[in-house]
């Protein structure tokens, strides 16, 4: 038998903003996509047309394009698949809804909203089975002639796959291995809806799936209930050959406390639970992992080790590794607890490998967001000088760097670096720093140190906490020669005087 090419699917609804568990399990399906040489497909599963908001297959696209996650084909990218939106596949599905229908696997029903609910309060836990389709408005109950009556009347019809009973159904899965499941608790769940001529997700699943040669199915866990019907609806259109491999991905849990991350976890510890920022239609604003100032690659590798590792100690992973590494059957099982202290810890190690230059146009703009205005190699080597301090996001800079470039307004002993700092004859000795420092020719780094450290040895003077007053104001700041190289001859003097002139002698 030949082995099927792997062909994976991402297939979001364009509901709202893309939940970060959404962006997981992505990020599975690149990785296994990628480590195989198969492909990943981009679909919109778009047929709740009651639930469809404006912008958010948008919002999906750009947090994809932020995170480097590529898809091979699919929306916004074509393929020889499509179309690959739901909406744009209505003709597709009519032809599988009249194929159940005519193999009596399915069947039409004309219960509305308010007989279901009718039903629901008179009948303790009511399902819509093999057990209560009798006592329902339906095709079976009606008859087909008058079904088609009420059809050709325009009355509203959903039309529902008829599950046998006393079935055993077997789900064959990479991280749970087989899930047994009778037939007895499933439902008859709605295939298509007459109101919008749309399919369920149910059906348009299953035949995009198909049609689409998708060899592997890797979703969230919160799906596995329904694979069981997505089992028996392989069977009922005699595909069971093509069925894919299901993979269930554990649920991303709360920091702390029962159940599975929400947006509210985020509101409530400070921390996002989008790619991206989302505004919502009624105002409301949602922090994003972008806007928050994290780097797309931290996020990646945080993501990717919750629920799943490589077996080893290593944990700070590149996309090529993770390719590499990836393996479906070490997921846990259980849920992940979502530790976003660990994805801090993540972004600061990644700040830190970062390139300057690389982090340089971000910084720019917070720079210029305060007034200040500079080139990138200046600050790039802020950037340098200041990453490895306590932070955890490029913002967290300005505050610890803004002495770079802006003199300290004003100079006063009740700064408590300074009061400690600044003696009786420390005028004096940075006076006499001075005159070295305006001697030289070469103001770097390199010049600075060997003149200053000589002279510092040969008098006995201790001159860089008082040096540090008189160009930052306060304890603050990298290397004072590195600092002094920065600022150049001409402004590290002219604090210099400034200090002394402010500060008592």
């Amino acid at each position: 038998m030949t082995q099927r090419k792997t062909r994976v699917r991402f297939a979001p609804s364009p509901t709202g903003p893309l939940h970060i568990g959404g962006v997981r399990t992505a990020l599975y399906n690149y990785l296994f996509a990628h480590q195989r040489g198969g492909e990943l497909i981009f679909r919109i599963e778009d047929t709740d047309s009651t639930r469809f908001v404006p912008g958010a297959e948008a919002y999906i696209t750009e947090a994809f394009k932020w995170l480097g996650i590529t898809f091979d084909e699919g929306v916004g990218i074509g393929g020889n698949y499509g179309p690959y939106r739901q909406s744009e596949r209505k003709d597709i599905y009519v032809k599988y809804v009249d194929q159940l229908l005519e193999s009596g696997k399915a069947y039409v029903a004309f219960d509305t909203p308010e007989e279901l609910n009718a039903k629901r309060e008179s009948v303790k836990n009511f399902q819509y089975d093999a057990h209560t389709r009798g006592e329902m408005r339906n095709q079976l109950t009606l008859g087909d002639e008058e079904t088609q009556r009420l059809i050709e009347a325009g009355e509203k019809y959903v039309v529902r796959f008829k599950v046998e009973p006393g079935e055993e159904i077997v789900v064959h899965d990479i991280i749970r291995g087989e899930v047994k499941v009778m037939s007895d608790i499933l439902d008859d769940k709605v295939l298509y809806k007459s109101a919008d001529n749309l399919p369920t997700y149910h059906l348009a699943n299953i035949v995009d799936d198909h049609l689409m040669e998708v060899s592997h199915v890797i979703r969230g866990e919160e799906w596995l209930p329904s694979a069981p019907l997505h089992v028996l609806l392989y069977r009922a259109f005699g595909w069971t050959d093509t069925m894919p491999e299901f993979a269930h991905l554990p649920l991303l849990l709360k920091p702390d406390g029962k159940g599975k991350l929400s947006k509210r976890d985020g509101d409530r510890l400070g921390f996002p639970v989008f790619p991206l920022e989302w505004h919502g239609a009624d105002g409301t604003v949602c922090s994003g992992y972008r806007e928050s100032g994290y780097l797309p690659e931290a996020v990646i590798n945080f993501l990717a080790l919750l629920g799943w590792n490589p077996g080893t100690e290593q944990e700070i992973l590149s996309m090529d590794d993770l390719v590499r590494l990836f393996d479906l059957e070490k997921c846990s099982k259980s849920g992940a607890r979502f530790d976003y202290v660990k994805g801090l810890w993540f972004n600061r190690e990644y700040l830190i490998n970062t390139p300057d230059a690389q982090l340089a146009p971000a910084f720019m703009q917070i720079l210029e967001g305060n007034g200040i205005h500079t080139t990138a190699e200046r600050a790039a080597a802020v950037v340098g000088m200041m990453k490895m301090k306590k932070i955890n996001f490029i913002a967290d800079l300005w505050p610890m760097c803004d002495f770079f470039f802006t003199a300290p307004e004003a100079y006063t002993m009740d700064d408590k670096f300074t009061r400690k700092n600044w003696k009786e004859g420390t005028a004096a000795e940075m006076q006499a720093l001075a005159q070295k420092l305006d001697g030289l020719n070469d103001f770097s780094v390199e010049s600075q140190k060997a003149v200053i450290d000589a002279w510092a040895e040969a008098t006995g003077i201790k001159p860089w906490n008082p040096w540090r007053v008189c160009l930052v104001g306060t304890g603050k700041g990298p290397d004072m020669y590195e600092l002094a190289a920065f600022l150049g001859k001409d402004e590290t003097l002219r604090r210099m005087q400034a200090a002394i002139a402010a500060l008592p002698a």
